[in-house]
């Protein structure tokens, strides 16, 4: 592309790759000619050449088959453009260098609403990612119950078999099968409830990925990582009972009433 494509003469055009895929597929676009809207008199465009996908307006939605044509040559222009500078730092540091060239260009234009693209992000898919946090602060809120509540009932568990175990102990039980005892017990109650959980989880993933950003539906990942999470919170709550239950003395257990 020269200063000759963007004359107001310029019949030409830069496309996406899904343009391409859409109407020019299995062909050679560059040299292609299209026309914009289906009118009789449309304007006739000649590609140019192919750019890689971009989203503009909804970072949600599908890409759609995109044509750049020159502001010069675009009948249809609102009066209004909008400049994108890549910077290797902070990109509001070019805010007074590109008023400054603008000025210097026409004074009469104002230049306003600048923004980084970070910040159009975070308002576009804002109200998804307050959604996420929230739902990651409840979801730790509720494994850190779950743990307390775990926690206790293997501790009640422990102390109502404290004879058991000292005689286990007296017969010359190894403090690691002991251990492994008491986390048999607590894997057993994970398993049971991953068994209750998983289906649920997986009916309402549809119901959950139209709330957040590109969310596969039964994500294969996503699903083996929260079980995972699940099941070491569980060792982790059941553990300490289980430690504490192989440090018994095995004398005072056999007293214990």
């Amino acid at each position: 592309m020269d200063v000759r494509d963007v004359s107001a003469a310029a019949k030409v055009a830069v496309v996406n790759e899904v343009f391409v895929k859409k109407f020019f597929e299995g062909q050679h676009p560059v040299g292609g000619r299209f026309r914009l809207g289906g009118a009789p008199n449309a304007r006739e465009y000649e590609i140019i050449g192919v750019a890689k996908n971009a989203r503009y307006s909804s970072l949600k939605n599908e890409i759609p088959a995109v044509a750049y044509v020159p502001y010069t040559a675009e009948i249809r222009s609102s009066g209004q453009l909008t400049f994108e500078l890549r910077a290797a730092g902070d990109p509001m540091s070019l805010v007074t260098a590109a008023r400054e060239a603008v000025r210097q260009a026409d004074s009469r234009i104002p230049v306003n609403d600048i923004r980084t693209q970070e910040a159009v992000i975070d308002q576009t898919i804002g109200q998804e990612r307050t959604f996420a946090t929230l739902c990651t602060v409840f979801a730790l809120l509720a494994v850190a119950i779950a743990c307390l509540g775990l926690y206790g009932t293997m501790a009640y568990s422990v102390a109502r078999r404290t004879n058991e175990i000292g005689l286990r102990m007296a017969l010359g039980a190894e403090r690691g099968r002991l251990i492994w005892m008491v986390l048999r017990e607590v894997c057993v109650m994970a398993a049971v409830g991953l068994a209750i959980g998983l289906p649920v989880a997986l009916a309402t993933t549809k119901f959950v990925q139209s709330f957040l950003f590109e969310m596969k539906p039964n994500d294969p990942c996503a699903v083996a990582g929260a079980a995972a999470v699940l099941v070491l919170a569980a060792v982790a709550a059941g553990y300490g009972p289980a430690w504490r239950a192989s440090r018994i003395d095995p004398w005072n257990a056999l007293r214990h009433e």
